[in-house]
């Protein structure tokens, strides 16, 4: 009977031919340290009106709920840094959608590498996650030793930096285990510092309700809120302020990943270009991208909330 540390070895090596950057593991459980934070979070309406975050409290928690049976979860890190950004004085969208959306590009390859298992091990249940379930990404990824969770809740690579899609296969087949790596953040506040709506808190909490990911994503009122008027520094879709000015991101090495690379036209849009976009070249740019997920209105409510810039009147 082949050993679990055989299995263990050759699930990291094909993680690796498959292109990720990082794979750890660790033991399907409860995460106990979690439930607390995550209570209170909700608690204190730190979701704003991502209702779906009060959803499926249990199966977030205890990946055994989610796929039962599970007593193993890989995580593993795929590198989005881009070799190419967008120019200065412009407006801005999140690196991690300069390219193709990758839940499609990350989902081909978790298939991929469960076909792999079974090949290997056998018939197993084997379950793929890539940010599209009540999995805490981040809190497995920390779990499996592939970083920590930074005071801005983003999970840091101490070799790489932050810029990583996160996703898990879950699966009913015993493994070895990783040991969770130390908090190298100290007594550093860079991201904290530099967050111009205030939303990371002292306490190594986010408050999701503030975030300008939160207002030019997940919110899909028409109208969003005067009072973060002035606060978005440009920023029209998603938000990467903490991640650009964390010092672990020196690191980042740009990927490997044509899907990724951007359409050349986004790198060169000018402010003028951008608020005169029409839903034709909206189409043309951002063909198979995670930008959709706002659609043409939402981006274009976003761009014109950020051109109009001017504080409020207090």
């Amino acid at each position: 009977m082949i050993s679990k540390t055989t299995y263990t070895q050759q699930i990291k090596t094909e993680a690796t031919r498959l292109g990720f950057s990082f794979c750890g593991i660790s033991k399907s459980e409860f995460l106990a340290e979690e439930a607390p934070r995550l209570e209170s979070w909700l608690n204190q309406n730190m979701h704003g009106k991502m209702q779906y975050m009060e959803n499926h409290f249990d199966k977030r928690l205890d990946t055994t709920k989610l796929v039962e049976g599970s007593k193993s979860v890989i995580s593993l890190m795929y590198n989005y840094f881009p070799e190419k950004q967008q120019q200065n004085d412009t407006y801005k969208i999140s690196k991690y959608a300069y390219g193709q959306d990758y839940h499609t590009i990350i989902k081909n390859k978790l298939k991929e590498f469960v076909g792999f298992i079974h090949d290997e091990i056998g018939e197993v249940n084997a379950e793929i996650y890539v940010d599209s379930a009540p999995v805490l990404d981040r809190a497995w990824a920390k779990k499996s030793g592939l970083g920590w969770i930074g005071k801005n809740s983003m999970l840091i690579n101490p070799k790489k930096g932050s810029f990583f899609f996160l996703a898990e296969i879950i699966l009913d087949v015993e493994l070895n285990y990783d040991n969770e790596i130390k908090d190298y953040c100290g007594s550093c506040t860079a991201c904290i510092d530099a967050c111009p709506t205030e939303a990371i808190l002292p306490n190594n909490v986010v408050d999701g309700s503030k975030c300008i990911s939160y207002f030019t994503i997940e919110l899909k009122e028409e109208i969003i809120p005067k009072e973060v008027k002035g606060n978005f520094n440009d920023w029209v879709f998603g938000c990467d302020i903490c991640q650009d000015v964390c010092p672990w991101n020196r690191f980042s090495q740009p990927h490997n990943e044509p899907l990724f690379n951007p359409n050349e036209k986004l790198l060169n849009f000018s402010k003028n270009e951008w608020t005169d976009i029409t839903e034709e070249i909206y189409r043309e740019i951002f063909k198979k991208s995670a930008v959709k997920r706002t659609k043409f209105k939402g981006l274009t409510r976003n761009i014109n909330f950020v051109a109009d810039n001017h504080s409020p009147q207090r």
